[in-house]
């Protein structure tokens, strides 16, 4: 069995499945790569058994068959023989594997594909299509608020919803919460369901902008297709806390301040904040919003003056400067807008307006003060 390709649009297709393949897998065979050949076409496998994913291109043959081979080896390898025509030679008896280039030859061993896990298959599932922006945009807004802690599962990955119309993406580590809805859906679906972190940060490599993302889920697996490669994960088990009950039905104080201003300032002071609480403290008054962090144990101290828009009572609360610098970095709006009530109570922070049919809302739980 063998076939021809180019080395640069073989190594193209690699890259977009390399990323399920590990170091020390449960399977050894986990480190290969999984090729099914159906004459001209090439479909091309890799899985750690939570995420698989599959991509196809057209090569020059008239053979069947499969055959595994190194992952990382063959990626190495064809990266290396940079633009030129190869030719990949299987010997199916013992899955020798020989590479021929203009360069020169070279010989790997392959393993018997019979030993690969099969690669999922889905029946009776739903369907809808999303913009590919709209994919990228909600998963790059939740990864950051996704938990860490395996003792809350579901909370390590991100919540989908789905209700006809409307998806609603929700990450939350009990400190920090991001939801990011999305209202232009055409769909006769409801639904809901949690996954991986892992899984959606190997999504975001293989969207390609200005696609059609296609997107198909049952009871235990959802399935992405984006041109000609597909990304199937595990949904993680068990229920979602109920997000909702977090969120302030309203919180009657509202700051507005320059983005970037805001971001470089919090991004200064908290290399002088306390290294475990990241504590900066927000003095708030009709014109004028004053940063101040400092650790008490190293005597370490510095404070700012920002500008600001504010409607409300003078308001002292403090907040994990890493947590604000990653939610303002989601923004893309020139200001950024603040709901706030009470010291002890969590802050809303918002983008100055939204996009149409989106909608970016961030919580924030306060800092307790402690000078």
């Amino acid at each position: 069995m063998e076939f021809s390709v180019s080395s640069a649009e073989l190594f193209y297709h690699l890259s977009k499945v390399i990323g399920p393949v590990g170091t020390n897998p449960v399977m050894p065979i986990l480190e290969d790569f999984l090729f099914t050949l159906s004459g001209d076409e090439l479909t091309i496998t890799a899985t750690d058994l939570e995420t698989t994913i599959t991509t196809s291109l057209n090569v020059s043959s008239d053979d069947d068959g499969h055959f595994t081979c190194p992952a990382r080896m063959l990626l190495d390898t064809v990266k290396a023989l940079q633009n030129q025509p190869i030719t990949i030679e299987i010997n199916t008896d013992n899955y020798h594997i020989d590479i021929t280039s203009s360069f020169g030859k070279y010989a790997m061993s392959g393993h018997d594909p019979s030993d690969y896990p099969d690669v999922p298959r889905q029946a009776d599932a739903d369907a809808i299509s999303l913009p590919s922006s709209i994919l990228l945009k909600a998963i790059s807004k939740t990864l950051f608020a996704v938990s860490n802690d395996e003792m809350r599962k579901t909370m390590t990955g991100v919540f989908f919803q789905i209700d006809f119309t409307k998806i609603t993406f929700v990450a939350t580590d009990a400190h920090k919460l991001v939801k990011f809805e999305y209202s232009g859906l055409e769909s006769d679906v409801t639904t809901s369901f949690v996954l991986p972190k892992k899984s959606l940060i190997l999504l975001k490599s293989i969207i390609e902008n200005e696609e059609e993302v296609a997107f198909e889920f049952d009871k235990s697996h959802a399935m992405f297709t984006c041109g000609s490669t597909t990304l199937a994960c595990l949904m993680l088990d068990g229920k979602y806390p109920d997000y909702n009950m977090v969120i302030p039905a309203e919180n009657p104080n509202t700051l507005k301040v320059r983005k970037n201003d805001l971001l470089q300032s919090l991004k200064r002071l908290s290399i002088f904040a306390n290294k475990t609480t990241n504590q900066t403290v927000f003095n708030i008054t009709e014109h004028s919003l004053t940063l101040t962090s400092q650790d008490l144990d190293y005597s370490n101290e510095a404070t700012e003056q920002l500008e600001c828009e504010y409607q409300g009572k003078d308001l002292f609360i403090a907040f994990n400067a890493k947590f604000l610098i990653e939610m303002i970095n989601a923004s893309e709006t020139e200001n950024v807008i603040f709901k706030l009530d009470e010291p002890n109570r969590p802050g809303i922070l918002l983008p100055e307006n939204n996009e149409e049919n989106q909608d970016l809302l961030m919580l924030v739980m306060p800092v307790m003060l402690n000078y």
